[in-house]
């Protein structure tokens, strides 16, 4: 479980293909802390660290994972998000999220609204959105802001946006999306 609260930015170092699979190697600050089997949030997307070498480790994403995620379309230099898992005696500063990511959204548009910047994503699936709910966007929880039939904004201040890789995202950029898992509970009683 994590809180969507992002620790860091990682570098993807390599990229190695392995049948339907791919190891990212992944330059980290926190890499010292790791180790063997533990679970990382990468862009929101739970992976198992494999292998530890000094700053770098490698995880590895499976074909059902590459074809739900943005990770597919990563590349050596690629910033990542990154979030170690929760402890179960610290705060909870962001929202429950489960590093499952349930689809992939599209950047439709970047305000900058004089110090903070507004990004607005559309998607395909039937999930929903409320007005002040939480979302998390390439593992960052973030607050709701013009929620609407797929789709929907959120407001990122400074602090985010240079600490996350939102300074990089552009227009036509897919994220990775993760909806609120209370909001997912509720949505399929009312669906029964």
């Amino acid at each position: 479980m994590f809180t969507g609260i992002i620790e860091g930015l990682g570098i993807v170092k390599t990229i190695a293909k392995e049948g339907e699979n791919i190891h990212f190697t992944i330059d980290a600050d926190f890499t010292d802390e790791l180790k063997i089997d533990q679970s990382v949030a990468h862009n929101g997307c739970c992976l198992t660290v494999v292998e530890i070498n000094n700053r770098e480790y490698v995880v590895t994403a499976i074909l059902e994972t590459l074809e739900k995620t943005n990770l597919g379309q990563w590349g050596v230099g690629t910033k990542v998000n990154l979030e170690r898992c929760m402890i179960m005696n610290g705060r909870l500063d962001g929202h429950i999220v489960q590093g499952h990511v349930d689809t992939t959204a599209t950047c439709t548009n970047i305000e900058d609204q004089d110090g903070s910047y507004k990004f607005s994503f559309e998607y395909d699936s039937s999930d929903v959105t409320v007005e002040k709910g939480s979302v998390t966007v390439n593992g960052t929880s973030l607050t709701v802001v013009d929620s609407k039939d797929k789709g929907f904004s959120v407001c990122i201040i400074p602090f985010t946006f240079e600490h996350t890789n939102f300074h990089q995202l552009k227009i036509g950029d897919q994220i990775n999306l993760e909806f609120d898992i209370i909001g997912k509970y509720v949505a399929k009683l009312f669906n029964k």
